[in-house]
């Protein structure tokens, strides 16, 4: 399809007022050629991309591929930017890998573990129902979030610290650790690396002195400490309510250090896992949709790794030219320099920035700016408005191909159903671009796909298409042939330095947008249960809207009685930002000083307020902690 004019402005179900209907050979050909265009008139930086989690292994492969081979550059990322960006930057830097060290199922061998910044129940409700079997069995489960949550009813202890506070309760609880001598020195000396800086860094953050910044007292605070640092084995698990600040970079550090001290790593029912959000979140990133790293997480930078692709690259005809060797641009980024006219173009499959960034009112504005944008997609979303040509792509029940979970699991995927109309897949469209870019592609089945990216990819050593197909899944690394795979890695060392894991002391730091007299309450904002991400999928279904139909934000009964408005009132909600009205709801899991607001509804987007501020380590916006003020709308009925 393909539109006279741009704008947040299309009815989907009237998608004819502002696009009209176009053959495939004249979308691709005019897909292509836009950017093709640009990149003979501007060069090739000035188009990017935006890949998905959504899609395959396989398809985030060819496009992070396309966008390096075609256009030259790293300017390539995806949604793992704005979840768990920062967790893995943590994670590469002191343990030497982006992926999770045990599965999340070896719960089942644990005996305490801590589930801090998630809401497992509904946002990772098969996690949770393996977190809950856990409690039932007698294991002690320490939850740590500023928001109430439906765990806490099986939690041994509930830990509502201040928002933002998380260095501060975590190096509390590690300054316990040390004074009381809780660590396992045996395993420090054997397998880790700066420990001396950490203690030492530690001695300034008693329980005492911490308990007025996080808001915990300091006898819980020690009885958590007591409780982690005895156990036989401990398990620890974090959602982006850890990673989505400016210094999520640090909170993640603080978890590290935290499951590195006790020993809790490499054994079974002990490791570090970051909750990943998306069905291939995992996939994606080891695929390569991130701009510092290529497949398998190798670093751009190197001339040995890129070689290694450019020559696997230039296989049957492929362009056969040196790869980048800067780190690219991520998604904020890329935004940026939309504005500032360096990029011209965008290439954006299954993301939604119209939603998904922060500040989107600036993120809608760069889509606006932009000269040519190719939407990818299986609806028209919020950014499709904003398209100059939208190619319709299978939705991932109605295609092949590989995604990698948040357990490191390989699952094969199998069409269940044809694509509607004249819907393909992403890779099959990947491919068409490609041809017509001058890439030389001769893919006609994503298992040949695979099979290239086992040529550079160890993690799939021993997984092959032939293996998936018959067995379905397998949990890298895999060992042999008939190995269905480790849950537990690193029992004998870390690939780092030496085989060291690090330790790196982390220090206070204030959120970007405080509260002040003008803005005194916390912003902070997730996903609810019924509703996934920016609502592209979810609202679109008739049972789900139904249950979940308004855009609604939560406050404290106490909140609500202050402002004068009934539970089903009207509020309005005002950042540095933007300002919203939305339906109010009572909710007692909320602080009195906080309000919470899911993302999924365009009528009262989130990322309309959201701070744009960015963690430096991980690029990642600080979307849970924003200064707000709550009003009361004038002239409205509340509901009954």
């Amino acid at each position: 399809m393909m539109p006279p004019a741009k704008g947040l402005n299309v009815d989907p179900g009237n998608w004819g007022d502002v696009f009209r209907e176009a053959s495939w050979e004249e979308a691709l050909d005019f897909a292509a050629g836009g950017m093709a265009k640009l990149k003979q008139s501007r060069g090739g930086a000035s188009v990017a991309g935006f890949g998905s989690a959504k899609c395959t292994n396989e398809e985030a492969y060819l496009f992070q591929k396309l966008i390096r081979q075609g256009f030259g550059h790293n300017n390539v990322d995806h949604c793992t930017r704005l979840c768990h960006a920062s967790s893995v930057a943590a994670l590469m830097e002191n343990i030497g890998s982006g992926a999770v060290t045990a599965t999340f199922n070896e719960i089942k061998n644990a005996d305490v573990a801590i589930v801090i910044g998630a809401n497992p129940i509904e946002n990772h409700p098969v996690a949770a129902t393996y977190f809950k079997q856990f409690t039932k069995r007698g294991g002690k489960l320490i939850v740590m979030d500023p928001r109430g949550q439906a765990l806490k009813r099986f939690a041994s202890h509930m830990l509502q610290f201040r928002p933002g506070a998380d260095v501060s309760m975590l190096n509390a609880i590690m300054h316990v650790i040390v004074e009381e001598g809780l660590y396992d020195q045996q395993y420090i000396e054997a397998y880790t690396e700066n420990w001396e800086a950490e203690k030492e860094h530690l001695k300034g953050f008693s329980p005492e002195k911490m308990a007025g910044i996080c808001g915990i007292d300091a006898d819980t605070l020690r009885e958590v400490a007591r409780t982690f640092a005895g156990a036989k084995a401990g398990m620890i698990f974090w959602g982006m309510g850890i990673s989505q600040h400016i210094h999520g970079t640090d909170n993640s550090r603080c978890l590290i250090s935290l499951g590195l001290m006790t020993g809790q790593v490499g054994r079974p029912g002990t490791g570090l896992h970051p909750l990943r959000g998306q069905n291939n979140v995992q996939g994606a990133s080891d695929a390569g949709l991130i701009p510092m790293f290529l497949p398998d997480m190798q670093t751009v930078v190197s001339d040995e790794v890129r070689q290694k692709f450019a020559d696997v690259w230039a296989r049957d005809g492929g362009v056969n030219e040196p790869l980048d060797p800067n780190k690219g641009l991520t998604v904020t980024e890329i935004m940026g320099a939309v504005h500032t006219g360096d990029i011209r173009g965008m290439y954006v499959l299954g993301e939604n920035p119209a939603m998904s960034d922060p500040d989107v009112a600036h993120a809608r504005d760069a889509l606006a700016k932009l000269e040519h944008l190719v939407v990818q997609d299986i609806f028209i979303t919020e950014t499709a408005n904003y398209a100059d040509v939208i190619l319709p792509a299978a939705a991932f029940a109605e295609k092949a191909g590989t995604v990698t979970n948040t357990n490191r699991q390989v699952q094969m995927g199998r069409p269940a159903v044809p694509p509607p109309g004249e819907a393909r897949a992403d890779w099959w469209i990947e491919v068409e671009l490609a041809k017509r870019l001058g890439l030389g592609w001769t893919y006609d089945h994503p298992s040949q796909v695979f099979a290239e990216m086992k040529l550079t990819m160890k993690s799939f050593d021993n997984i092959s298409w032939d293996r998936l197909e018959e067995e379905n899944a397998v949990t890298y690394p895999s060992l042999s042939p008939t190995d269905p795979g480790q849950p537990i890695v690193f029992g004998d060392g870390f690939p780092r330095t030496d085989g060291r894991a690090r330790f790196a002391p982390a220090d206070l730091i204030a959120p970007d947008d405080v509260p002040d007299d003008e803005y005194p309450m916390i912003l902070t904002t997730g996903r609810q249960l019924e509703h996934w991400h920016t609502g592209s999928m979810t609202r679109r279904s008739k049972v789900l809207d139904a249950v979940e139909p308004e855009a609604n934000c939560s406050l404290h009964p106490s909140t609500l009685r202050n402002l004068g408005v009934a539970p089903g009132g009207l509020v309005r909600l005002t950042t540095k930002r933007g300002s919203i009205d939305i339906m109010a709801r009572e909710d007692r899991a909320v602080s009195p000083d906080m309000v919470f607001l899911p993302f999924a509804f365009v009528e009262a987007a989130a990322n309309l307020l959201t701070n744009s501020a960015l963690d430096p380590f991980g690029k990642i916006p600080e979307f849970k902690f924003s200064a707000v003020k709550v009003e009361k709308v004038a002239n409205q009925i509340a509901a009954e």
